[in-house]
């Protein structure tokens, strides 16, 4: 990160990811004891909200057509400030509907920033030093996490829930705001095709992609679901919860990024989908409170790795694709994301573990796609040559 372009581009994203992930750390703290609490949420309910919280990522191949009239680091800034409205808002609007609504503005928000971010990092960062900004930028936001989830545990001992959510929404919009004034774009970088399509050369990537977006609907609906009906986690265990996995996640993300540069892709992510297998069983089995907080953890360590698909996509992408890919990435990613939570309340009703086991089914099949990906990554080489 030498070239001064590149440094205004890792400042201008390290702001709007600290502002991100204050905005959606301080809304997912609360939000499943909000939901119960307060809205009087049910399992079913919750997967729909879930479900909804998802269309907006399924809809994130619009930002190819959105950055045809704002241009990227715009739309990144533009994000944020749509991030921010929804945290406001949630908890002014308590009901089933509102929740439904201020979810759906912070989801928007919140994908379409992730969807622009990755596609400027990979733009910006050659193919060594992308897996270290990615693993710096997750470092980053773990610490980020620790002071909002800190923060919200002392708030929450003499404010509402409504006013939390205010206050770390308005923070977020300060920050898209001002980011709004900057401009660390380098003209000379190659113009990203504003169109929407598909590559056959990149299938497994969308197939990565597609499973990955899969079994991760499965633990983000319905973990720490699990762990408040089930285990009776209160609002301030929670909060705890995602300190310390946090804490543990700042120093451990960028050793991430410097994992993948020596190991390769495929040997991180059959790291990660190995430990799933283990993981999604034991969520499960287990009618232990502390062996669910440990599998949370777990989880959100190998959850990481995902960094190494965005990277294996640089490997084997023309650049010009850089911006289609990472949109077309987030919709893959979402197809299923759409469904699952919905169907996986429905079984709920019946027996709360048939969604983990499914999560174990789909680890497992991730297992066995990604061992072709150091295939694809030498036929794109060859291609280069």
């Amino acid at each position: 990160m030498t070239d001064s372009t590149n440094r205004q581009m890792y400042v201008f994203l390290l702001i709007l990811n600290i502002a991100a992930f204050v905005g959606f750390q301080s809304w997912r703290s609360m939000f499943n004891n909000f939901a119960v609490e307060v809205g009087n949420i049910d399992g079913y309910q919750m997967g729909i909200i879930q479900s909804l919280r998802e269309v907006p990522g399924f809809l994130a191949l619009l930002v190819i057509l959105a950055i045809i009239m704002l241009p990227e680091h715009k739309l990144a800034s533009v994000s944020i400030i749509t991030l921010g409205a929804g945290v406001a808002l949630t908890g002014f609007l308590p009901s089933f509907y509102g929740i439904i609504i201020t979810t759906i503005i912070m989801s928007f928000g919140f994908h379409y920033y992730e969807t622009v971010n990755q596609s400027l990092t990979i733009q910006y960062f050659d193919k060594r030093t992308s897996p270290l900004v990615f693993g710096r930028m997750r470092s980053i936001s773990a610490g980020t996490n620790i002071i909002a989830g800190g923060l919200v545990i002392g708030l929450l001992t003499f404010l509402d829930y409504k006013y939390i959510y205010l206050i770390a929404g308005g923070l977020v919009m300060v920050a898209g705001f001002y980011c709004l004034t900057l401009d660390p774009t380098d003209p000379n970088k190659p113009i990203q095709k504003k169109k929407l399509y598909l590559k056959k050369r990149y299938w497994l990537y969308y197939m990565l992609t597609f499973l990955a977006g899969a079994r991760r609907q499965i633990f983000v609906a319905f973990s720490v679901f699990l762990m408040v009906e089930k285990f009776h986690f209160s609002a301030t265990e929670v909060a705890g919860l995602f300190i310390i996995n946090n804490i543990i996640n700042y120093f451990f993300n960028p050793l991430i990024g410097k994992g993948i540069n020596r190991f390769g892709e495929r040997k991180m992510l059959s790291l990660e989908y190995g430990t799933l297998v283990f993981v999604f069983t034991a969520y499960a089995l287990t009618d232990s409170k502390w062996i669910v907080a440990f599998l949370y953890i777990i989880d959100h360590l190998v959850f990481n790795f995902a960094i190494s698909i965005r990277t294996f996509y640089q490997k084997i992408a023309d650049p010009e694709d850089f911006a289609n890919g990472m949109a077309m990435g987030f919709t893959i990613n979402h197809i299923a994301a759409v469904f699952i939570p919905v169907v996986g309340g429905a079984l709920w009703l019946l027996d709360y573990r048939i969604s983990f086991f499914s999560g174990v089914a789909l680890a497992a099949v991730s297992l066995i796609f990604v061992q072709f990906i150091d295939r694809e990554v030498a036929k794109a080489d060859a291609e280069v040559v």
